[in-house]
């Protein structure tokens, strides 16, 4: 299962990296769950305020998701949301990734409940962003840590294809985008 959470707003909060490739990551994640029929989730935080909506992108790629978005009131922790924690729940996954702005804050205490409850948790760097490189820095080693495993995107795909030659691999080829 993916999970996404990449609002506007908070986008424009981050330097921790190049804001462009964590969009074009987070998009490619949203393009593999598309392509190999991934259950996924999507959340936002109070997307009427300064966060703001969910990048538009993710509404061409996985349409019935981005409708079905969870939509959080302000609740940090993604998982103390009723709506959200049983979205989770109900995919019946225990494999999970997951990318978000901002690491530190919205992607962190998700993660580390998730792991609490028996989840494997991937949490994908690079497709993730905080405000500063200092605090991104701090929410990987903790989230690291507690047990989650930091990857990239690229690993993300290389794992789901484990033959570029299966049916999955061909699919994957395009997502991967090296030229």
């Amino acid at each position: 299962m993916i999970l996404i959470d990449h609002q506007v707003g908070t986008m424009a909060w981050t330097h921790s990296h190049d804001i462009n490739l964590v969009k074009a990551n987070a998009l490619k994640l949203a393009r593999i769950a598309a392509a190999l029929e991934i259950p996924t989730v999507i959340t936002s935080s109070m997307e009427d305020m300064v966060q703001g909506p969910i990048i538009s992108e993710l509404q061409e790629i996985l349409p019935q998701v981005f409708a079905n978005r969870v939509k959080r009131p302000g609740i940090v922790n993604a998982m103390h949301h009723e709506g959200f924690n049983k979205a989770v729940k109900a995919l019946g996954r225990k494999k999970l990734f997951v990318a978000g702005v901002t690491t530190e804050i919205c992607i962190t205490f998700p993660v580390l409940q998730m792991l609490e409850e028996g989840y494997e948790v991937q949490v994908s760097a690079d497709a993730s962003a905080s405000y500063t490189k200092y605090g991104d820095d701090l929410a990987l080693r903790r989230m690291e840590k507690a047990g989650a495993i930091i990857t990239t995107v690229d690993m993300i795909v290389s794992e789901l294809a484990v033959d570029w030659t299966s049916p999955n691999g061909q699919k994957l080829v395009p997502i991967l985008g090296y030229r």
